[in-house]
């Protein structure tokens, strides 16, 4: 982890949501994925003297927004940590029929509850799907959905992770194959830009350039298509018809603070 220029006075952090927080497709430890969030809690016990800085993340691949309220959102409350980070209903939004303006309600629902057991609550708006086949035709609900989740920061204090603005992701590098969860340096740059949001001064920056690359040809791209298609889209679209999700028997893998 790069040292940083500064430090906050948190020692607890517990970690709420979905497969992007569990931090699918980061590798870790012990055969777990490690994600932004436990980036982040790194770049947070980072100068702090050993066993200072404890940490739980509770967050379970394929989660919807009442799932996570009913089964993370208490457990944050009891924890009474010093930091959480909230990132959810994205897997609503991406549900046919759904409706950003009710999802946001139950979002802020769930913010008044984690504010008042919480010293700071960082939120995260959703990406910018423009350039994600079949996702970016839902970039309009996408962003009214992180309209709404501004207006409950401002209300409730909340910092936020804004990641609709972060440009390092647009880069295809920042995804892992199946397109729809980030690669180890995807959650290192949204580590980063989490870390900015609560005021630290990192010293890597999470808009760095790209090293460049060739740019792929036309024919190049239409293959790499139809492959994600068959790989990941095709099966993704099948879980979500037969009421399947990626979470069921996933247990949370950090469920209480440990110190890191």
């Amino acid at each position: 982890m790069p040292n940083l220029q500064e430090t906050l006075d948190l020692s607890s952090y517990v970690a709420i949501g979905d497969s992007f927080t569990e931090g699918l497709n980061d590798p870790g430890v012990g055969g777990a994925f490690a994600g932004w969030a436990d980036r982040l809690a790194g770049l947070l016990a980072d100068g702090q003297p050993p066993g200072d800085f404890r940490y739980a993340n509770l967050a379970v691949r394929g989660r919807l927004l009442d799932q996570v309220m009913a089964e993370q959102v208490p457990q944050a409350r009891r924890i009474r940590p010093d930091l959480v980070t909230f990132c959810a209903g994205g897997n609503d939004i991406l549900r046919p029929g759904s409706d950003p303006d009710e999802v946001a309600e139950r979002f802020e629902a769930a913010v008044v509850q984690l504010v008042e057991a919480a010293g700071t609550v960082l939120i995260c708006t959703g990406f910018d799907t423009r350039g994600v086949p079949l996702l970016k035709h839902l970039r309009g609900k996408i962003a009214t959905y992180n309209s709404h989740m501004r207006a409950v920061a401002d209300r409730h204090g909340c910092k936020v992770a804004d990641l609709w603005s972060l440009r390092a992701v647009q880069d295809r590098r920042a995804w892992s194959e199946d397109r729809l969860h980030l690669s180890p340096e995807g959650h290192q740059r949204v580590a980063l830009l989490a870390a900015r949001s609560l005021g630290l001064r990192t010293a890597q920056d999470p808009e760095a350039p790209w090293p460049v690359l060739p740019v792929a040809s036309p024919a190049e791209q239409r293959r790499e298509n139809l492959q994600w298609a068959r790989e990941y889209l095709i099966p993704w679209v099948g879980r979500r018809l037969r009421g399947e999700s990626s979470g069921d028997h996933v247990e949370p893998k950090r469920p209480e603070l440990m110190p890191l």
